[in-house]
């Protein structure tokens, strides 16, 4: 029961970093989800989106996470 008590502890704290991340979009340097590498296609009657850079990057961070947690 200690683990499931941790695991829901920390899946809380990302939670909330998120959250904090989220609230304060505006204010980062960067935007997520419109980073330099992201590809766009604008027409006529729509609009293509490809978000590349953000996807290599959440998958990155996403990474380092399970790594610095799997280390024990």
């Amino acid at each position: 029961m200690a683990s499931i008590g941790r695991s829901l502890l920390v899946l809380g704290v990302v939670l909330a970093g998120l959250g904090v991340v989220l609230m304060l979009g505006d204010r980062l340097p960067f935007r997520i989800g419109r980073l330099p590498g992201d590809i766009v296609v604008r027409g006529k009657n729509g609009t293509f989106y490809i978000p590349l850079m953000t996807c290599l990057l959440l998958s990155v961070v996403g990474s380092l996470v399970v790594w610095l947690l799997s280390r024990r």
